[in-house]
């Protein structure tokens, strides 16, 4: 979809015959910023929940995402070996009702969930080119998993987000992103004000996106390497944040309603920006 690879997933840690942690085994904890840092995990201990079609099937055909456990009901994996999708992991048979008791009864598997290790994320100075969007404690992982999926359709080369004050890449984010986490790499920083000037170091143009910006996104003059940088819903942009970007633009819209759901307003920004640059 995307015309990018599959970005490599991290080792996962080292493992007794019981499947858990080995005793004394490489401390898995993560901190932002650092290679290998977490791409989203479900317990803490470098994995992650991955369930639905279109999320479970991106994940099994990413070579370098390794599945720890495979569960299907019986009409799901019918469909996979119909599509011709294989897994290194025999899945496990079970009835729809026993995914349903396991996730809930909001989760829409679709008959499939996988238990994965997570991806190996680059550093935020590693990000050297091409288009990055930035989350200011964007916290719903609907809309989060909504950009993932719309950065995935952009070629955009990775998603930055903070350690804290963000959902993890699991669950109902990678489901709402519906299988782009295999395409998008995410970057977690500790501090977004030095992750920003970290991008700025590397020759980025950064423009926070804002209902009360100066000026119209499609007026700027944009050029890459570009990171788009957008606020949670309600508050916005944070002030250090604000002070970070080198622009604060708006989406001029022609109707009544002047704002959007941050998700439809990074689909927007990315397809005004992409146009920019491609002039």
């Amino acid at each position: 979809m995307t015309g990018r690879p599959p970005h490599r997933q991290k080792p996962g840690p080292r493992r007794d015959d019981r499947g858990g942690p080995r005793p004394g085994g490489r401390d898995d904890k993560r901190t932002g910023g650092r290679r290998g840092a977490r791409h989203g995990s479900g317990g803490g201990d470098g994995s992650a929940m991955l369930y639905g079609w279109h999320t479970v099937k991106a994940a099994l055909e990413n070579p370098d995402r390794h599945i720890r456990k495979l569960y299907a009901t019986e009409n799901a994996m019918r469909r996979l070996t119909e599509d011709g999708v294989t897994s290194k992991v025999a899945p496990e048979l079970v009835r729809p009702e026993v995914l349903d008791s396991r996730l809930g009864p909001e989760a829409v598997h679709q008959g499939l969930l996988a238990e994965v290790d997570e991806l190996d994320a680059p550093q935020v100075e590693d990000l050297t080119e091409g288009l990055v969007v930035v989350l200011d404690q964007i916290t719903d992982p609907h809309n989060v998993g909504a950009i993932f999926r719309t950065a995935a359709a952009f070629s955009v080369a990775a998603v930055v987000t903070t350690l804290r004050h963000s959902p993890q890449a699991t669950g109902v984010l990678a489901k709402s992103a519906s299988g782009a986490l295999e395409h998008v790499p995410l970057v977690t920083v500790p501090n977004l004000a030095r992750g920003l000037a970290a991008l700025k170091d590397a020759g980025f143009l950064l423009v926070g996106l804002d209902s009360s910006g100066d000026s119209d996104l499609a007026a700027l003059p944009l050029h890459a390497p570009l990171a788009l940088v957008l606020g949670a819903e309600g508050q916005g942009l944070r002030r250090l944040t604000r002070e970070n970007c080198d622009y604060l633009a708006r989406l001029d819209l022609p109707g009544a309603i002047k704002s959007l759901n941050v998700s439809n307003a990074a689909a927007l920004a990315l397809y005004v920006a992409s146009q920019k640059l491609k002039v």
